[in-house]
């Protein structure tokens, strides 16, 4: 399994400042992130269309979007080809709080005939922290193809979809905190307040 990044957003609300970069508990979100992943994949790649983004995590694999079009379809789209046929662990690089054994758990409930094993919790499902299975390419690409640009709408459109849900999570944390992410400076001085408790 490949463990995908995904740098999505403009951060407009960080004045263009790359928020994955920003640091919580003094380690960077991007960093926080690839530690999640890397005991339960293969390979770490990162999504990212900056032009600076090889240099933001050693080690990993970059690519880019191949269209100017943007939605959060594209950059689940472009994790699955950039996997080349392997699965894939789809992380949003806002996450601080994701961690090893909730992407451990949500791996281990992506077994066929499932094409997507996405945590849900009572508020909503997290796609972007969620395992797909290589078989979703097509039917994202389907999906493009009509103009459907929303993550959700692949969830929506495949066969069998494993929904990990609030009890299972609950196994592994509060999920207040594993799928919070950080949009704007009041998150991130959320997020920082957070970590303090550790």
């Amino acid at each position: 399994m490949i463990g995908a990044i995904v740098a999505g957003g403009e951060s407009s609300r960080f004045g263009g400042d790359p928020k994955g970069l920003r640091e919580v508990g003094g380690v960077r979100i991007i960093d926080r992130v690839a530690a999640a992943l890397e005991p339960s994949v293969s390979e770490l790649l990162v999504v990212a269309n900056a032009p600076d983004a090889r240099s933001w995590l050693s080690g990993a694999r970059v690519v880019a979007d191949d269209t100017p079009r943007r939605g959060s379809l594209l950059g689940l789209r472009t994790a699955l080809a950039a996997a080349h046929g392997d699965d894939v662990f789809v992380v949003a690089w806002d996450m601080p709080f994701v961690t090893r054994e909730l992407v451990a758990l949500v791996r281990s409930r992506l077994t066929p005939p499932v094409r997507a094993a996405v945590p849900e919790t009572v508020r909503s499902l997290e796609p972007f922290c969620a395992a797909y299975s290589a078989r979703c390419l097509p039917v994202a690409d389907a999906l493009l193809a009509r103009g459907e640009m929303r993550a959700s709408a692949l969830i929506d459109e495949l066969p069998v979809v494993r929904r990990v849900g609030p009890s299972e999570l609950a196994a592994v944390g509060a999920t207040e905190r594993l799928f919070f992410n950080v949009n704007t400076p009041e998150d991130l001085a959320a997020a920082e307040a957070m970590a303090r408790e550790d």
